[in-house]
C-alpha cells in the first residue's frame, strides 16, 4: 500500500481512546507534505527548479534596479531644488547643449537665490601605468560654488582651482587604473587628456552606470581646456538654487512663463524619474530585464506543473478512492495547492541566498550597485507563490476528473 493510502487510513480511522502519554505525542505532518517527502529525489528536483527561477528573477530585478539607482546618482547628488536642460535633452549619455544666459535670466525671477553651469562630455583619459585610452565623463564645474554634495567634490574644491587638475571617480572600473590605490599610498598622480597633463588632486565616489564607466571632476576653465571642441558659454545643465522658503512649484511655474521652448526646467527629483523613463522606455535595456523576469516565472511555473501534474497522476487511484469515501473535490485541491505553496517556501529559501552571493561577485566584477531589499525580496516571494498556485491551478484539473468507476 503506498503512502498515501497510509495516511489516509490514519485520518479516517475511527478515534482512540487517548492517554495521557498520547496527548504528548506529536501530530502527524499533514498530508501534502507527507506526500511530497514520499519521494524525495522529485522533491530535490523540484526544490532546485524553484530555486533556479527565482535566482533568474533576483538576477534581472537586480540588474534593473542597479541601471535605475546608478543613472541617477549624478541627478540626485546636485545641490539645488530645480535643474535646467535643453528643450532637445533626452539623457545623461545623449546630451544637449543650450546657452548659460538662459541660465542667468532666472536670477530675474523672485525665489531664485543663485545658478551654477555644468558642462558634461566625454573625454580621452589615458591609464597612466598602461597607456591605454578610455572616454571617461568629465564634469565641469564652478569651484566657487557648492555645486555637487559629494563629500570628495567638497573637499577638494579648493585644488580645482589650480590648472590642469582633476578628480578622479573611485568607482571607476579597473580599466582606467589603480587610481585610488596609488592615490591613498601617497603618490603624485597624473596622466595625459589631449595632450595636457593633468593632476589628480582627489577622489570623490560616484558608481559606473550602463552608459558610463567613471567620472571626472574638473574647475569649467579646466574642462574648456580638455574638451577643446566645446566653446564656453554652451552648457549642458544648469543648476538653481531657491531662497530659503521658497515654492518650488511656485517658481517653476513662473521660470516655465518666462523662458522660451528651447529651454526646460524641471525639479531635481522629476530630472531623476526622466533619466530614469530613458533607460526604461527608450532603450531595449529597461525592456530586456522585464522579460527576462516573465522567462524566469514561466520556467518555474513549468518545472512546478511537472512535479505536481506527476504527483496527480501517480496518486490518481488513491485519490479517486478518497473521492469514493466521501471527500470532496475541495479537500483534494487543498491538499495540492498546500504541496505548491510547500514547494514555494523551499525553492525560495536557497534561491534568495545564492542569489546575494552573485550579486556580491557582480558587484565587484563590474562595481555596479547590485544591492537586496525588503521590496525586492517581497515581490520575488510574491511571483514565486503565484507561479506555484498557477501550476497547481493547472494540476489538479486531471484531479477533478477523477472518477472512481473509471479508474478501478
Amino acid at each position: 500500500m503506498s503512502n498515501l493510502k497510509e495516511i489516509m487510513m490514519t485520518t479516517i480511522s475511527y478515534p482512540q481512546p487517548v492517554s495521557n502519554k498520547t496527548k504528548k505525542k506529536k501530530k502527524p505532518l499533514f498530508l501534502s507534505w507527507l506526500q511530497l517527502r514520499k519521494e524525495p529525489s522529485r522533491l530535490v528536483v523540484a526544490i532546485a527548479g524553484i530555486s533556479f527561477a527565482n535566482v533568474l528573477m533576483f538576477l534581472q530585478l537586480g540588474f534593473r534596479g542597479a541601471l535605475f539607482s546608478s543613472a541617477v546618482e549624478f541627478h540626485h547628488s546636485l545641490n539645488g531644488e530645480i535643474v535646467m536642460l535643453s528643450g532637445r535633452y533626452r539623457s545623461l549619455i545623449s546630451l544637449d547643449r543650450f546657452t548659460e544666459r538662459r541660465l542667468y535670466q532666472t536670477l530675474a525671477v523672485d525665489g531664485v537665490q543663485s545658478v551654477s553651469p555644468i558642462y558634461l562630455d566625454f573625454i580621452q583619459w589615458r591609464n597612466p601605468y598602461n597607456k591605454e585610452i578610455w572616454n571617461i565623463f568629465a564634469i565641469g564645474i564652478n569651484p566657487e560654488h557648492q555645486v555637487m554634495n559629494l563629500p570628495g567634490v567638497q573637499a577638494y574644491r579648493k585644488q580645482l582651482r589650480e590648472p590642469d587638475t582633476a578628480l578622479f571617480d573611485a568607482d571607476s572600473r579597473h580599466e582606467f587604473g589603480p587610481i585610488e590605490q596609488h592615490f591613498q599610498a601617497g603618490e603624485q598622480i597624473s596622466t595625459e587628456i589631449n595632450q595636457r597633463q593633468i593632476r589628480v588632486q582627489g577622489l570623490f565616489q560616484l558608481s559606473p552606470t550602463f552608459g558610463i564607466n567613471s567620472y571626472l571632476v574638473t574647475s569649467d576653465i579646466n574642462f574648456l581646456r580638455m574638451a577643446t571642441s566645446r566653446q564656453s558659454g554652451l552648457i549642458d545643465v544648469g543648476v538653481i538654487k531657491l531662497k530659503p522658503g521658497a515654492d518650488v512649484q511656485k517658481v517653476l511655474a513662473d521660470l516655465r512663463s518666462r523662458l522660451p521652448d528651447d529651454v526646460k526646467v524641471l525639479t531635481r527629483e522629476d530630472y531623476a524619474k526622466a533619466e530614469v523613463a530613458f533607460w526604461n522606455a527608450s532603450t531595449p535595456v529597461g525592456y530586456t530585464f522585464d522579460l527576462g523576469v516573465v522567462i524566469a516565472f514561466i520556467v518555474g511555473a513549468i518545472i512546478v506543473y511537472q512535479i505536481l501534474y506527476s504527483d496527480v497522476t501517480n496518486h490518481l487511484p488513491e485519490y479517486a478512492t478518497l473521492k469514493a469515501m466521501g471527500f470532496h473535490d475541495q479537500y483534494l485541491l487543498v491538499v495540492v495547492f498546500q504541496e505548491s505553496l510547500i514547494l514555494a517556501v523551499l525553492g525560495f529559501i536557497p534561491g534568495i541566498f545564492i542569489a546575494l552571493t552573485i550579486y556580491q561577485i557582480t558587484h565587484i566584477a563590474t562595481l555596479l550597485p547590485m544591492a537586496m531589499n525588503l521590496g525586492r525580496v517581497a515581490f520575488v516571494l510574491m511571483l514565486t507563490t503565484i507561479m506555484c498556485s498557477f501550476s497547481a491551478g493547472v494540476a489538479v484539473r486531471k484531479l477533478q476528473t477523477a472518477d472512481p468507476a473509471d479508474i478501478f
